[in-house]
């Protein structure tokens, strides 16, 4: 079943309902919140590199607010365990049986902040529960449940005592963008309103986390031409032959732009997607999950260059709606 146009139509409503209210809290910063609310849609999640006090927090308290859902905020330290992201399974002495105590990532929208200080082991704890939103532990499995996004940051600047993240887990995130500092009128209002610092304390959510996983089963069903299929399967080969391209786009990155698409175009009004959907987020889909080649990057090219000469390079298809 397809997408209609009347479901589009309130898919874009909603869509912009969402963004308006989040809005509220996180002021200036339209597209970020855009781009992070299509990832909860497409049921992905987002990895934010940015400085301190750019808003981070707000933004996932924002989005737990306006759903309705849970927020959990771990901050991740070299000394962070495996356990104390997923949970643990204790010994009730009491009724004489194993309890599973749920971890922080029991929640609609977890925050893990400065992710790239803990440890590769514990940073791999997140694989799983990102990849399948369900946890297992000793051998039991444990659902997260709908929706789930996880806000990863990282700071840009500070690198000491910071762990890489690897590509497999950076393959991990839908996509990888940055909120960066507002304008200064936006500044204005938020100094003005510094009193309370909790301003998503202050939100009436727009709609129920069960509504949240309609729209994302909803979207899933927008039509995708075979044209654009093609014209992204291009892109993701041009950037594997790229000569500054050690690892360029898996399938795994060519088939989550496919999906940001999907969401991306049911949040404009529309049941297709279009090939200026894939070009404008083939850049916070894409770029993180470029490797350079050593000697490309210490010559100044960067993954945006690589993406905007392969998408200079491939020709778009005709767009054309589908036949009703």
């Amino acid at each position: 079943m397809t997408m209609t146009p009347e479901q589009a139509t309130w898919f874009a409503g909603t869509f912009d309902r969402l963004v308006a209210n989040v809005g509220i809290a996180v002021l200036g910063k339209s597209h970020v919140v855009r781009l992070s609310i299509m990832a909860m849609i497409a049921e992905g999640h987002v990895l934010l590199e940015d400085a301190p006090g750019t808003g981070k927090t707000s933004l996932a308290k924002a989005i737990a607010a306006t759903v309705q859902g849970t927020h959990q905020r771990i901050q991740f330290t070299p000394d962070l365990l495996p356990s104390d992201v997923t949970g643990v399974t204790i010994y009730d002495q009491k009724t004489g049986a194993f309890e599973f105590h749920r971890g922080p990532v029991f929640a609609s929208i977890v925050l893990a902040d400065e992710i790239n200080r803990a440890s590769p082991k514990t940073q791999s704890a997140l694989l799983e529960v990102m990849e399948e939103s369900r946890v297992t532990v000793d051998g039991q499995v444990h659902e997260v449940g709908r929706p789930f996004l996880v806000i990863a940051t990282q700071n840009p600047i500070e690198q000491a005592g910071t762990y890489k993240l690897p590509e497999a887990q950076l393959d991990r995130f839908l996509i990888k963008t940055s909120i960066g500092y507002p304008d200064l009128a936006s500044v204005e209002k938020i100094l003005a309103g510094s009193a309370n610092r909790n301003p998503s304390s202050a939100l009436s959510p727009v709609i129920t986390t069960s509504a949240v996983a309609d729209m994302a089963d909803l979207a899933a069903t927008v039509h995708v031409d075979s044209a654009i299929l093609r014209y992204t399967a291009q892109l993701a080969e041009e950037t594997r032959n790229a000569p500054e391209s050690r690892v360029g786009v898996s399938v795994r990155g060519a088939m989550a732009l496919v999906r940001a698409a999907k969401v991306w175009a049911a949040a404009q009004g529309r049941h297709f997607v279009l090939p200026d959907d894939i070009r404008e987020l083939a850049g916070p889909v894409w770029t993180h999950r470029f490797v350079l080649d050593p000697e490309a990057e210490f010559q100044g090219t960067t993954a945006e260059k690589v993406l905007a000469r392969v998408l200079s390079d491939v020709a778009a298809p005709q767009a054309r709606q589908p036949a009703a």
